[in-house]
């Protein structure tokens, strides 16, 4: 279809809800399938619109690729994104909902670790009473990297993390996480404390655009104030 208009929108929870009133609250009337688990849907009296909903890092990834137009995802993930990717991707908006802190935590009893730097001294210790680097367990590895690197912690590595990582500590995968949080509560219910310097980006949702169609996509855009 001519002038055809793909947006991508979280498959799931808070952050699908939220991005459907933002289109609901723009006139662009989101309509649902009846079916649960239908992935598309289609916006009231715009044909040339497609809705589809996705994983949140899809998001992106379609973004980067040209296969989404628009989308919603999180700050988070974008800055994740390879450069190569994250070139392709302008962000249009940040939006008021999403909000949520990546951050560096510790467990509780590390009493004399308050600060990154005294991350860096517990990773010396480590290293020369075990022969063994500092575990950091995180979902993103990028960020993780490029803010300890800043920070001028050096003796440490990356567990990768695939699920619950507030829990990678507590059964001894790794020493210290990095984790998004939005109220704290998940950390401390699992004894971990975020270091008072210790955050490394504040994410929200933002409304993102494939740079290369932001031309054709502009009255649209405009249209979305």
């Amino acid at each position: 279809m001519k002038n055809l208009i793909t947006i991508g929108l979280p498959s799931k929870g808070r952050l699908k809800d939220k991005s459907i009133a933002f289109f609901n609250d723009r006139n662009l009337k989101i309509l649902q399938n009846d079916k649960e688990r239908n992935y598309f849907a289609n916006i009231e009296n715009k044909p040339n619109i497609k809705v589809i909903y996705l994983h949140a890092k899809e998001i992106i990834q379609r973004l980067g690729d040209g296969t989404l137009d628009v989308g919603i995802s999180g700050l988070d993930l974008l800055n994740e994104s390879e450069k190569s990717l994250k070139d392709k991707i302008g962000i249009k908006q940040k939006l008021n909902f999403g909000s949520a802190d990546l951050v560096v935590a510790v467990p509780d009893d590390w009493i004399d670790v308050q600060t990154i730097a005294d991350l860096e001294e517990v990773a010396f210790d480590i290293r020369s009473k075990r022969n063994t680097r500092l575990r950091v367990a995180t979902k993103y590895p990028n960020l993780t990297n490029n803010f300890l690197i800043s920070k001028g912690v050096t003796q440490y590595k990356l567990i990768s993390s695939l699920g619950a990582t507030e829990t990678y500590p507590f059964i001894g995968s790794s020493e210290i996480i990095t984790d998004i949080t939005s109220s704290g509560k998940t950390l401390q219910d699992n004894n971990l404390r975020v270091l008072k310097d210790g955050l490394i980006l504040k994410s929200a949702a933002c409304l993102l655009v494939s740079k290369k169609k932001a031309a054709k996509l502009q009255p649209f855009l405009n249209s979305l104030g």
